[in-house]
This record gives C-alpha cells, sequence and structure tokens, in this order.
C-alpha cells in the first residue's frame, strides 16, 4: 500500500512541478480542488442516503416475524457479514458515485461560472447560455438523483424481504407498515424526479438531431414538447399518491397511477407523435416544417460564424484572352508553386545534413515581408531525430547530448531555381537567410525526444550538441541551455521523482544531472497548450514562425459545444479530414458551436505557453475566464510581428465548409428540397475511389469585393451528388481573409471575412476533377508525361489550385519528377494551367500563363525570372544531398523547335511500340524501342549540354 502511494505521490508531484514551472498551477489545482470537492459530494449524496435506508429498514424490521426455512437460511449465511455489508455497499457504491461526479468538474465550474450569451431560443426564449451551461447540468444532477433513490429503493426492498417486512405468501403479499411507508416514500420520490427529468427532456428538443434538422420540428413543437409536459405532471399526480399510500396504507391507487402512466407514455409519448407525423406532416412538409427550418438554417449559421458571409453571384469567364491577367497581377505573381506535401524531401536532401535531423513530410505554410514586399513560403523547423544516431542511440546521447533542432528553413513559395528545386530565402546551418538574426535552437518542436536533461553550473564545459560545423574534421559545436524550459533536478527526491516517472535509473545515477539540470518534456507544441488549456481544442496543425526574434509554434485553439440550440451537429473528425489530415479520434466530436477563441505560442526554445484571448466575446471563453483568471492574455498584448504570422485557422474553415455546403441556402421552401445543395470536391490527385476531400489552401490573391490581394485561405464547391450522377462542375468558390494585420494588439479589419463566390446554374465551369482528368487525358500532355516517365522517374501532381483571376478560375497545378534513387526529391519540371475548357503545360508558370492567354497574359508570375532553357543545377555534397551524387532530372526544360520536334518523335516511337506489341511483331518492337532510345538520348544530350 505504502509503494503505490508513493508511486502515485511522484506522478502527481511531477505534474505539480512540470505546470508550475509553465505558469500553469491554477489549472492543475483548481482541477484537483474541483474534482476533490464533487468526489466528496458524490461520495455523500450516494453513501449516506443508501446507508440511512438500509438502516431505516433494518431497525423497523419485525421482531417476532415468522420465516420460512429458505429465509432463515438466507439469514445465516448474510447475518456475520451484516455490519460489513451495511457499511460496505454504501461505501462502494459511494466511490463509483463520487468518481463519476467528480469527472464532471468541467460541467459543475461552468455552471458556477456561466455567462449569457445575449440571445434566446425562438422556442422557449431562454438565453443559449441556458441550455450550454445550465440544462445540461440539471440533467446530471436529476439523473445522479434518481440513481440514488432507485438503488436505496432495492436495498430497502431486499432488507425488508431478508428480515421479514415484505412476505410472500402464495399470490399475497404482506407489506409490514414501516416497510410500507418507507417503499412508498422512496417510490414516490423517485417518480417526482422523473416528472422533473421529463419536464426538463422538453427543452432538449431543441438540441436532439432528428430525422430532418437539429432541433424542435413541427411534430416536436404540436406534439412531443406538450406530451412531456403532460407526462411530468402525470408522473408528480403517482408521486402524490404514493405519499397518500405511505398514509393510508391502500396500494390500488399508486399501482393503478403507475399502470396508467406506463400507457399515457405510450399513447402521449410515442403513438400521438407518430400519428402527427404521418398523417399530418408528412402530406405538406414543405409547408408545416417551414418554420422550424428557417430556426436551424439561422441558428446554423449564427453558431459557426458563417451568418456574415458575403455572397457574391459571379459570372465566370471561360474564354482566355490575352491581357486578361492585367488587373491580377499582383494575385498572379503570388501563386504558390512549391507543394507542401511533396517537397519534403528536397528540404531533406538540401538541408538536413546530417542523419539526427529531420523535416516533417508534409511542410506548413507562412508568409514574411521582405523587402517590403510579403512573400509566401514554404517553412519547416530542422527538428533533431534521436534515431539517426544509429549505434550511437544511448542514453547518454539521447538524453544529454542531443537535445534540440536548429534552425528554421522558409523556401520562396512561388518561385524555383532553374533546376526545379526549392529557391530558399533561410536555409543553412548556421541559420542565414533574409529572415533576420533569431533564436535558431529547437528544444520543443513535434518530433522532439519524450524528454531531454540540460541546463549546467556557470562555468562547465558544455555537452548539448548545437550544430555541426562542417568541415574536414567534422567539428561539432556545443551549447548550454540557458532558458527556463523544464521543471529542475535540484535534489536528491526530484531525481528520484522523474527517475520512477520515465522509468529510468539513469535519471538517478548519472552525473550529467547536475543541481543546474532541468528535464524538458511533454514537448510538442499541440499538448503542451492542451494541457495548459483543458477546456480548449487545439487545432490538429501548428505551424512555426519566426517572431521577435524566436522561433514560436502558433497554435489556434477552439471553445465548442454541442448544445447550442437549432444549430446542426457535424462530426468535427470527418470534417477536418482531407488529403492533407488525416481522420483523427477527438474527445469532443460532435459539436453545433465553434469559435476560434483563442491563439496560442509556444517557444521552440523554452517552451513557453502563452494564450491570447481572440475571441473575447465568446461567452464560453467569457466562462472559462472566470474559471481561470489568470490565464489567458488580452489580444492587446500581441505584437504586431505576431499579427503579422496569426492566420485564420484551416479546421474551423473545414468545418465552416462542411456546414456551407448546404446552409448558403437561406430559404426554407429551398433547402427542405436540397435544390442546391454543394459539397467539397475529393482529391483530384488521388484515385478516382478515394474518399479524401481536397484540402483548403493558403494564397495571397484578390477576391471580388477586395481592394488589394490579402493572404486568404480557400475552397471550391462542386454539386451534392452521389455515384455516376455526380457532375464535377463549379458552383461555389469560398475564401476568406487569412491576414491579422501587422499592429500590435489590434486585428486587421478585414480578417475573417468570408466571402463566397456563387456561380450560375447554367455555367459549366469545370471543377478540380474534370479539370484533372482533362490534364490527364490531354494528348500533348500525356506525351511529355510519358516522356518524363522514362528512365525510371516518377512524375508527381502537385496541388491543384483554383485563383479567381481575369474575371474567372484559373486552374494551376505545379508538376514534379523525382527519380527513383535513394537520395533523389522531386524537382519542379512542369507547369500545368487551364482557364475554361483551355489548357497550357509548360516549364514555367510564367510561360504557361503567356501561353493560355493568347500569348501574353498580361501579368508576370513569381517564376519569370527562371530561364527554361538553362540546364538543371546538379547538388552536390555541400548541396545537402550527402552523397555527391547528381540528382536527375527530366531532360525536357527547353522547349525549342528542336525539343518539340524531337517530343513529336519519341510519342511516333512510342506509338509504333505499343502496336508492335499488341501485334506480336517482335521485330517491329525491337526497332521502335531503338529509336525511342535513340530519340531519348538525343533529348537528355540537348537538355544536359551534351553532358
Amino acid at each position: 500500500m505504502l509503494v503505490i502511494a508513493f508511486f502515485v505521490f511522484t506522478g502527481l508531484y511531477a505534474d505539480v512541478l512540470w505546470y508550475d514551472q509553465l505558469g500553469f498551477l491554477e489549472v492543475l489545482t483548481t482541477q484537483w480542488i474541483a474534482r476533490t470537492v464533487l468526489f466528496i459530494i458524490g461520495f455523500l449524496a450516494m453513501a449516506v442516503p443508501v446507508w440511512a435506508s438500509i438502516q431505516i429498514a433494518y431497525r423497523t424490521r419485525p421482531v417476532y416475524a415468522k420465516f420460512n426455512s429458505q429465509l432463515d437460511r438466507y439469514q445465516e449465511v448474510f447475518e456475520p457479514l451484516r455490519r460489513l455489508a451495511m457499511y460496505g455497499v454504501p461505501v462502494v457504491l459511494g466511490i463509483f458515485a463520487g468518481v463519476s461526479t467528480s469527472s464532471r468538474w468541467d460541467l459543475t465550474l461552468t455552471w458556477l461560472n456561466r455567462t449569457p450569451f445575449g440571445s434566446t431560443d425562438p422556442q422557449f426564449g431562454f438565453d443559449l447560455g441556458f441550455y450550454v451551461f445550465e440544462l445540461p447540468f440539471y440533467r446530471s444532477i436529476v439523473g445522479f438523483a434518481s440513481a440514488v433513490v432507485l438503488l436505496s429503493l432495492l436495498l430497502v426492498a431486499a432488507t425488508n424481504y431478508l428480515y421479514g417486512a415484505i412476505r410472500v405468501n402464495g399470490r399475497e403479499v404482506v407489506i409490514s407498515k414501516s416497510a410500507r411507508v418507507q417503499i412508498a416514500i422512496t417510490a414516490g420520490l423517485y417518480l417526482l424526479l422523473q416528472g422533473v427529468s421529463i419536464w426538463l427532456d422538453q427543452y432538449a428538443t431543441v438540441t436532439e438531431t432528428g430525422s430532418l434538422i437539429t432541433g424542435a420540428a413541427y411534430t416536436d413543437v404540436n406534439a412531443v414538447i406538450p406530451g412531456r409536459q403532460i407526462l411530468a405532471v402525470a408522473a408528480a399526480i403517482v408521486a402524490v399518491l404514493f405519499i397518500v399510500t405511505a398514509i393510508i396504507g391502500r396500494w390500488r391507487l399508486p399501482l393503478v397511477g403507475v399502470a396508467l402512466l406506463v400507457v399515457s407514455s405510450l399513447l402521449i409519448g410515442s403513438l400521438y407523435p407518430w400519428v402527427v407525423q404521418r398523417f399530418q406532416v408528412d402530406p405538406s412538409p414543405r409547408t408545416l416544417e417551414a418554420e422550424y427550418i428557417q430556426r436551424n438554417i439561422d441558428l446554423t449559421r449564427d453558431a459557426y460564424g458563417i451568418a456574415d458571409a458575403e455572397e457574391i453571384p459571379f459570372e465566370a469567364q471561360t474564354t482566355a484572352e490575352p491581357g486578361a491577367l492585367r488587373a491580377d497581377a499582383e494575385t498572379t505573381a503570388n501563386i504558390r508553386l512549391m507543394d507542401p506535401l511533396v517537397i519534403s524531401p528536397a528540404f531533406q536532401q538540401l538541408e538536413q545534413f546530417r542523419q539526427y535531423y529531420q523535416f516533417p513530410d508534409a511542410l506548413d505554410v507562412d508568409r514574411y515581408e521582405i523587402d517590403g514586399k510579403t512573400q509566401d513560403t514554404v517553412v519547416a523547423v530542422r527538428d533533431l531525430k534521436v534515431s539517426g544516431l544509429g549505434d550511437a542511440e544511448t542514453w547518454y546521447n539521447s538524453h544529454i547530448v542531443y537535445t534540440h533542432g536548429y534552425g528554421l528553413v522558409a523556401a520562396a513559395g512561388n518561385q524555383r531555381s532553374a533546376g526545379g528545386q526549392p529557391v530558399f530565402l533561410q536555409s543553412g546551418i548556421p541559420s542565414t537567410g533574409a529572415l533576420g538574426e533569431f533564436e535558431p535552437r529547437v528544444y520543443f518542436g513535434e518530433t522532439s525526444p519524450d524528454y531531454s536533461i540540460v541546463g549546467a553550473p556557470e562555468g562547465t564545459k558544455p555537452v548539448e550538441l548545437d550544430y555541426p560545423a562542417g568541415g574536414e574534421n567534422d567539428e561539432q559545436t556545443q551549447t548550454t541551455f540557458t532558458g527556463d524550459g523544464g521543471p529542475k533536478l535540484d535534489n536528491i527526491f526530484t531525481k528520484l521523482v522523474y527517475a520512477l516517472k520515465f522509468q529510468s535509473e539513469q535519471i538517478f545515477l548519472s552525473d550529467a544531472v547536475n543541481t543546474s539540470s532541468q528535464i524538458l518534456y511533454e514537448r510538442d507544441p499541440i499538448e503542451r497548450v492542451r494541457k495548459a488549456a483543458p477546456y480548449l481544442t487545439p487545432d490538429s496543425d501548428a505551424y512555426p514562425s519566426v517572431v521577435d526574434g524566436r522561433v514560436v509554434w502558433i497554435v489556434d485553439a477552439y471553445t465548442l459545444t454541442d448544445q447550442y440550440p437549432y444549430s446542426n451537429k457535424v462530426s468535427m473528425s470527418e470534417a477536418i479530414a482531407d488529403s492533407e489530415t488525416l481522420p483523427q479520434t477527438l474527445p469532443f466530436d460532435e459539436v453545433n458551436y465553434i469559435r476560434n477563441s483563442v491563439k496560442a505560442t509556444v517557444d521552440a526554445y523554452d517552451g513557453s505557453v502563452t494564450l491570447y484571448a481572440w475571441d473575447d466575446e465568446d461567452p464560453i471563453l467569457k466562462t472559462w475566464q472566470k474559471v481561470f483568471p489568470t490565464t489567458v492574455k488580452p489580444m492587446s498584448e500581441m505584437s504586431g510581428d505576431l499579427m503579422t504570422h496569426v492566420r485564420y485557422p484551416a479546421d474551423l474553415f473545414k468545418m465552416q465548409r462542411a456546414v456551407l455546403g448546404r446552409y448558403h441556402v437561406t430559404d426554407a421552401g429551398a433547402f427542405y428540397s436540397r435544390e442546391d445543395a454543394w459539397t467539397t470536391p475529393k482529391e483530384p490527385t488521388e484515385p478516382a475511389n478515394t474518399t479524401l476531400l481536397q484540402p483548403p489552401y493558403y494564397l495571397t490573391m484578390q477576391m471580388p469585393g477586395q481592394d488589394a490581394p490579402s493572404y486568404s485561405l480557400y475552397t471550391t464547391f462542386i454539386p451534392e451528388a452521389s455515384g455516376e450522377q455526380s457532375r464535377n462542375v463549379l458552383r461555389g468558390y469560398l475564401a476568406v481573409d487569412a491576414d491579422a494585420g501587422s499592429t500590435d494588439g489590434k486585428r486587421a479589419e478585414g480578417y475573417g471575412k468570408l466571402r463566397l463566390l456563387t456561380l450560375p446554374e447554367d455555367d459549366n465551369v469545370p471543377g478540380p476533377g474534370q479539370v484533372q482528368a482533362t490534364f490527364n487525358s490531354d494528348p500533348t500532355v500525356s506525351q511529355s508525361l510519358n516522356l518524363l516517365k522514362q528512365g525510371q522517374s516518377d512524375v508527381i501532381n502537385g496541388n491543384l489550385l483554383t485563383v479567381p483571376v481575369g474575371g474567372g478560375l484559373l486552374y494551376v497545378q505545379p508538376v514534379f519528377v523525382k527519380s527513383t534513387g535513394n537520395t533523389s526529391y522531386p524537382l519542379l519540371q512542369k507547369v500545368l494551367v487551364a482557364f475554361g475548357d483551355d489548357i497550357a503545360f509548360q516549364d514555367t508558370l510564367d510561360l504557361a500563363l503567356d501561353v493560355l492567354f493568347g500569348g501574353d497574359s498580361g501579368a508576370d508570375a513569381g517564376d519569370n525570372a527562371v530561364d527554361p532553357n538553362a540546364p538543371p543545377e546538379t547538388p552536390t555534397e555541400g548541396d545537402g544531398t550527402g552523397d555527391g551524387t547528381e540528382t536527375p532530372t527530366d531532360g525536357t526544360t527547353g522547349q525549342s523547335a528542336e525539343m518539340q520536334q524531337l517530343l513529336r518523335d519519341a510519342s511516333g516511337f512510342l506509338k509504333a511500340k505499343q502496336a508492335a506489341l499488341a501485334d506480336g511483331d517482335w521485330a517491329a518492337y525491337g526497332a521502335a524501342d531503338a529509336q525511342l532510345a535513340e530519340t531519348i538520348a538525343k533529348m537528355l544530350a540537348l537538355t544536359d549540354g551534351g553532358q
């Protein structure tokens, strides 16, 4: 017992140390106090009534009761255990009840600190906060009390039967007066609680999901709610009849009352609503349900923050005319070509440098002001990978020497080198580039080790690897952590605590652990925010930014509920899942209200967590600020540098697009008929049978209604359909202004503005799937792609972007080529573009736009400085490939007349080869194969300058 208690204590003490160092000890202690108080209340509320009921039944038992032989045997067995049972049963039940009530600490604290929403529901006229904070609490109290009374009733009946107060002789049941009074009062109390529960259930109809909408529909309002009111009163009357029985001793009335209550519940609670639905609503649903559908539409749009979305009719141009992009020159120059999901291997090969560093498979996007202009970037931190140490992965190396990653790498999103590599704006070790000076060490990252021990007394020799200095001797630079990032290991007891926590005796025994040591753990930025603010749901993606000379992780966090009246419930895990975000298990999934209430930052060097109230009008956040008054800072304390990197969160946007697919329709009749329901397109680069949705993308662009381009997040909509009936044509284009501005503590006026372009029903602008199919089936494109695939190379289609320019919608897709070699990485070699039914396929976006728009698009793309005829660059060991080998290229970067002729020749030989294979003419097959190989050799010689 002592050993178990000590282990429990060390775990709790480690939590205290961690929260105290982070500055959020209030969060932990408030939870502990609330859980403890609720456990005591729950324990006493269950144990005392149960114990009292058993004691009363035992003490009022008949003294001279005559027992049958079976009861005599029961008493003989039970009597030695009677005292233990009479105290043990209430205690055990009390413990279970205490644990159950303590788990609802959040529900209790929000009820105690509830904040009104300031709006009322259209059915009962209560403030919306009643349904979010109060109704769930009241229903849980009634449910708990019902369980206590029911268990007491069962134990009272068992005790009275065991000691002869209840005797069964054939069909005759004899109950003593004391047993009758106790059972009748307890049963009456239980029925009274059921009446209260049924009365509260009528209010829950506005948050329950029916067959048509979430909220009370016609049948609920006209049958279910009145029925529950009647049943609640009936239950209260039957409860009174039980009290009367306790006085007069006649059971007929309450038993008849219970029977009538059961029959009434079937007739009023089930049959009558069915009759109303079947014979009144179903013949005329569009008319009768219109009022309630309108409630659902209005409150759903409010709950998801889409009520103020600006709907803009958009007559999209489909003819690519010369100069059409002249008015959209800034948007065109910022179209992102570097796909964050594709170019991670390029970061790894060019910027990893050592096997103990790594980059994530999916990179992030951000923007920086460089030379007075906003530059969209693809970013990632060079994080630590201790598994890359191989045989050197000892405890000392893994936890004492290799403690942190180094540097943030940024590449221009709209640029590429002549060889198709990213153009790095910040790179190298030590870190250099356009982002200026900043603290490059990353002790807290998404893939940091489970724990590291850092710090040393002043004057001692550093042992932590800072970064490899390079050179012939492969020198390394050491450093010592000087921040405050974790609990201190400055005494034997704390060493023992963490040795037990991490099951590692080295923490206790190693001489590397000294009085100045700190232990860093719980290092994932999203998990740190989740622990610091357990009432928030963090966004699925944290992204790094250089802010005020530090690398910080920016994490969006949400307040959620599923109790918002009349708002449609959405599975958050399904709504945010797409080709970038895999489905995940969330602790709170079905929601019908969401706000991006908090912006959080996690310092990559010392792990400090800062929470900023982004939506200080959110009643749920206000409520939690009363519970934890010192944890969230006002938005006014956010620096202008931080504001420039804050963005509109992707998960919130995905939730909004999931709702807007249907709720862009604001007329109840049209909504009921689903005349114009939309859905998000499937990922066009995936196989045809994919269920993955196309993700939204961040781009700097100018939407209709905007005076200038801004950093935005967009998605597209196609008609909602299934199977072969699906039409992949655009019906809507949703974008939100994601730029928060650059003023200290002040959000930009346009931030969060939703703009929805709605295309006419008769306008068949192709959707992403249709455009991708056109790209894949175009003969010229197919020929070029087939040639790119020769020589054991893979062709990778990047993200298919949709940009509103030139009065229409422009599709842009980068095409990457990757050799099958172990050290190869994708190189951007081609760009596909489409406008209306016209497509172009060139080496650069600038060339492709000019070809698409009649020889001159009127604007320059971001890659217009790339010379398409320049030979591709060959990375060397200094470029980060690690082995000095050449990176394979596709060899088709030129578009001269000679190259075009060679392409046509190769296409002809390829077709001849395929035809010979089909005919079984092996002689012709060999000849065509030889001619194809010769042609490819000429192309390679042409593009490689004869090498």
